[in-house]
């Protein structure tokens, strides 16, 4: 039993409670453990499986998952972390994204103990009456105690009505699937009380409740997302994977080991022992790369990108331990001439440009002469100015 709760507890933010999940795990029974994912991007990413691989631990232990599909949530659309009310999404980008989410999943999870849903099942049954009784279920002032809505509250800014049934049907799905277990991310937290209590108006047993941590994308700030460009798809290319996965920050490779690797605590502390004994970061970071790649495509691919990978670089005669520098910018993007002058590879804006026009300045090899280039908040670049200066810069 303490061996299925550390499997369980690996990696995670918070149990909502202990006690209670072993309760149900004493009772040796299958539990139905529930995640939803909203369609609103037709691409699950690196982000979405630390969910995801939480969910294959359940598996392993014999355990129902059901993939929840959110297209009637979708349609409402999650305010959550939002300071603004979000546009609904059309039916048919609900349909095309769902297909794809379903195609995607069964690389992590077992097809046999995963039950696919979509909450249109039972919430497009409630109609009117439906919806209104759902909604006398829980107060309004409650609902405000939601950090996003309170602070939207307080600050005169609008919440449309229809905001407030998201976490109200996020919850009705777990008194619909007699969810013994839900997960989130530590930003759906509300939502997932919300289906406790509303469980418990119901006459059912209230499901324990995980949350995981938000991944930070390849810029090793902001949640990893497709609308920041911050974002590994689990569709993409190998090589391209490979490449993202590369730019990330040594320190942002353990955070990404921790959530993302499937390789034990004790093995994940030898890596760190091995670069603290004076191991290059960049092998350990290429094997995260290779046990990412072959899971998601297989390990002739990931052979494969780490020979192209090496042999890209190799032939650029870039060097190996580069200086890395995170540089503080308060603007969306930044002129290439005052990046290089404030992360101190030129003396001045005009030595800058000066070597921009003579071709001597090259961003992951690639020459740059417009003196106008700017440069957008994302993932970690190699910039080299003249022959010998080098550096790893996140923006």
């Amino acid at each position: 039993m303490e061996d299925n709760l550390n499997l369980i507890k690996r990696g995670i933010d918070e149990l909502l409670n202990e006690d209670e999940l072993l309760s149900k795990l004493k009772k040796k029974k299958q539990l139905v453990v529930k995640a939803g994912f909203d369609p609103t991007a037709p691409d699950l990413h690196l982000g979405h499986t630390v969910l995801i691989n939480k969910l294959r631990h359940f598996q392993e232990l014999g355990h129902k998952i059901v993939f929840l599909i959110g297209d009637f949530t979708a349609m409402i659309g999650d305010p959550t972390g939002k300071n603004k009310t979000r546009p609904p999404l059309d039916p048919s980008d609900i349909a095309k994204n769902s297909k794809t989410y379903t195609n995607q999943v069964f690389k992590i999870l077992d097809p046999e103990l995963t039950e696919v849903r979509f909450n249109s099942e039972w919430c497009g049954k409630l109609g009117a009456e439906g919806i209104i009784k759902l909604a006398s279920q829980y107060n309004l002032a409650r609902m405000l105690e939601r950090d996003d809505f309170s602070k939207r509250y307080k600050s005169n800014q609008s919440i449309a009505i229809h905001e407030f049934l998201y976490p109200l049907i996020q919850a009705y799905d777990s008194v619909a699937l007699q969810a013994d277990v839900e997960l989130g991310g530590t930003d759906q937290k509300f939502n997932l009380l919300v289906g406790r209590e509303l469980q418990r108006t119901h006459e059912q047993e209230p499901q324990v409740v995980i949350t995981v941590p938000i991944l930070e994308g390849l810029d090793g700030t902001n949640k990893m997302s497709k609308s920041l460009g911050n974002y590994v798809g689990i569709d993409e290319a190998p090589d391209e994977m490979f490449g993202k996965i590369m730019s990330i920050s040594d320190d942002l490779m353990w955070r990404w080991f921790d959530l993302l690797s499937f390789k034990s605590s004790e093995e994940i502390q030898a890596a760190k022992d091995q670069q603290a004994d004076g191991m290059n970061p960049r092998d350990i970071k290429i094997s995260l790369a290779k046990e990412i790649i072959s899971r998601f495509h297989d390990e002739d691919a990931a052979d494969n990108a780490e020979h192209n990978f090496l042999n890209q670089f190799q032939k650029k005669n870039i060097p190996e331990n580069i200086e890395e520098l995170s540089l503080e910018w308060k603007e969306p993007s930044i002129l290439l001439p005052n990046l290089l002058k404030e992360s101190g590879m030129t003396e001045s804006t005009s030595e800058a440009i000066r070597m921009i026009k003579q071709g001597g300045v090259r961003i992951n090899e690639d020459k740059i002469t417009d003196p106008k280039h700017s440069v957008s908040k994302g993932e970690a670049c190699i910039y080299q100015v003249g022959k010998r200066k080098f550096k790893k810069i996140t923006l």
